[in-house]
């Protein structure tokens, strides 16, 4: 069975009686050089154990499994479950697990499921979990890399750089955690159903936080604050947030300490800016 034919995923789905779900942001694959070419990317090699979400019916699963020592698969929708025990008989590295992978204990699971091999993440990512996914899987703090295909705008916006209309609060949390790169698009004709969006393969790499934060709670309210209104000044931003510790001439003062004009918006600033500007904020009791 070729897991990304149009005709035998149509058969194969009429079999079990299985409907689209578009609540689930549910598109599979109907062009096999995208599920080669991920799983090619994601670095997957004996000596690894893959985590990858939303299996869908297994095509990302099946060429992982070519590469991988180890491939669990976190799957939601449970009426999936019969069809990729059909499709994944007989690949004695892979297992189905059913559940939701924003409720999954996920270091605890890599620690039980990979136990001698090197984690990393991989997946086609339904649109509507696409950030709450991400920061899970970058929260667990346990993957040598990350690598899913979501919507390009959003992968996008995670890779875009300071004083870019892209540049927003995600893309700060992103970069402060891992290393972001695009790697390759991927039209809407190589889904069934087709979705109205260019998807984007993007990989992840964790790295150590940054040295110049001291307090990395502190610095993403001052993150927050910052795009809380895009369109209005950073000054305004942390007046709203940090306004019943420091009125807005102490703030004021403490933006210019800190090198920055009274009128710049949070979009201009990077992680530098952000974690000196956490800093002093902290030092004067906000």
């Amino acid at each position: 069975m070729n897991l990304c034919d149009i005709h035998d995923i149509k058969a194969l789905l009429g079999r079990h009686g299985f409907h689209f779900s578009k609540s689930m942001g549910q598109n599979f694959l109907i062009e096999e050089w995208v599920p080669r070419d991920i799983a090619d990317a994601s670095g997957a090699a004996p000596d690894t154990g893959v985590l990858e979400v939303g299996p869908g019916i297994g095509p990302l699963t099946a060429q992982l499994a070519r590469r991988a020592g180890r491939v669990v698969s976190v799957e939601l929708d449970r009426s999936l479950l019969p069809i990729l025990a059909e499709t994944m008989a007989g690949r004695d590295n892979v297992e189905i697990v059913s559940g939701d992978i924003l409720k999954t204990d996920i270091p605890a699971l890599v620690r039980e499921k990979f136990a001698g091999l090197t984690p990393i993440a991989c997946a086609n990512l339904p649109y509507n979990i696409t950030t709450p996914a991400i920061t899970a899987l970058l929260e667990a703090g346990c993957f040598q890399r990350v690598t899913v295909m979501i919507q390009r705008e959003v992968a996008r916006r995670i890779c875009a750089g300071p004083g870019s209309g892209e540049y927003g609060a995600f893309s700060v949390y992103c970069q402060y955690h891992a290393h972001t790169q695009l790697l390759f698009d991927v039209p809407p004709s190589c889904f069934l159903p087709a979705p109205k969006v260019t998807s984007c393969v993007l990989q992840l790499t964790p790295k150590a936080p940054p040295a110049q934060v001291d307090d990395p709670e502190h610095f993403f309210r001052v993150v927050r604050a910052a795009f809380a209104q895009r369109r209005k000044t950073l000054l305004n931003g942390l007046t709203a947030a940090f306004g019943a510790r420091l009125d807005k001439r102490e703030l004021s003062l403490l933006l210019e300490r800190c090198g920055l004009p009274a009128d710049v918006r949070g979009e201009r600033l990077g992680i530098p800016e952000f974690a000196a500007l956490s800093s002093a904020l902290r030092r004067a009791g906000a």
